[in-house]
């Protein structure tokens, strides 16, 4: 696959994880949820930006610049840590008031899985060039799965949302 063909093929799997998020963002009605989703949201509009320039860049001179990527959302490290530290202060009790916001939630895992499988094959099949334009990718979208991921756990397990002391998206960044 050409570089150009992988970085439209980027584009497309960021516009739909962009509009799962921009969805879930307007259809949650839990504020905490709203903060979450629209950081995501934020986050993979960036994404698309980048690829945009980096598009450009590539048909205008055939190369492209691998600036830095940042991330508004803590490493996944980070993230495993945060949730270990709120199970040792919180008890599982199941809650039904976040159903909607848990369907929501398993929708974002879904397109975040495929995105992150995507930029994975891109690392291994790609030339050194395609390679580290992708590899930060990677880093990010296991950051993105891990806050998913731990939103659905913290649901399922507690009932709250990340809208607590022990656990903030202004952690540590990635």
């Amino acid at each position: 696959m050409q570089l150009d063909e992988a970085i439209k093929m980027a584009l497309d799997y960021e516009g739909r994880v962009h509009k799962t998020y921009l969805e879930a963002m307007n259809q949650t009605t839990d504020e905490p949820g709203k903060r979450v989703f629209k950081t995501l949201c934020n986050e993979e509009m960036s994404h698309i930006t980048y690829l945009r320039e980096r598009l450009d860049e590539w048909q205008k001179t055939g190369k492209i610049t691998v600036a830095r990527l940042s991330t508004s959302i803590p490493s996944k490290q980070a993230i495993e840590q945060g949730i270990a530290r709120l199970r040792e202060k919180v008890a599982p009790e199941a809650s039904k008031k976040y159903d909607a916001e848990l369907q929501l939630l398993k929708k974002a895992l879904e397109v975040e899985k495929e995105t992150s499988e995507f930029y994975k094959d891109m690392v291994r099949t790609l030339d050194a060039e395609g390679q580290k334009l992708f590899e930060r990718f990677v880093e990010i979208e296991q950051g993105h799965l891990a806050i998913v991921q731990a939103e659905i756990d913290c649901i399922n397990g507690s009932g709250f949302w990340f809208d607590t002391p022990e656990f903030s998206l202004e952690m540590e960044r990635g």
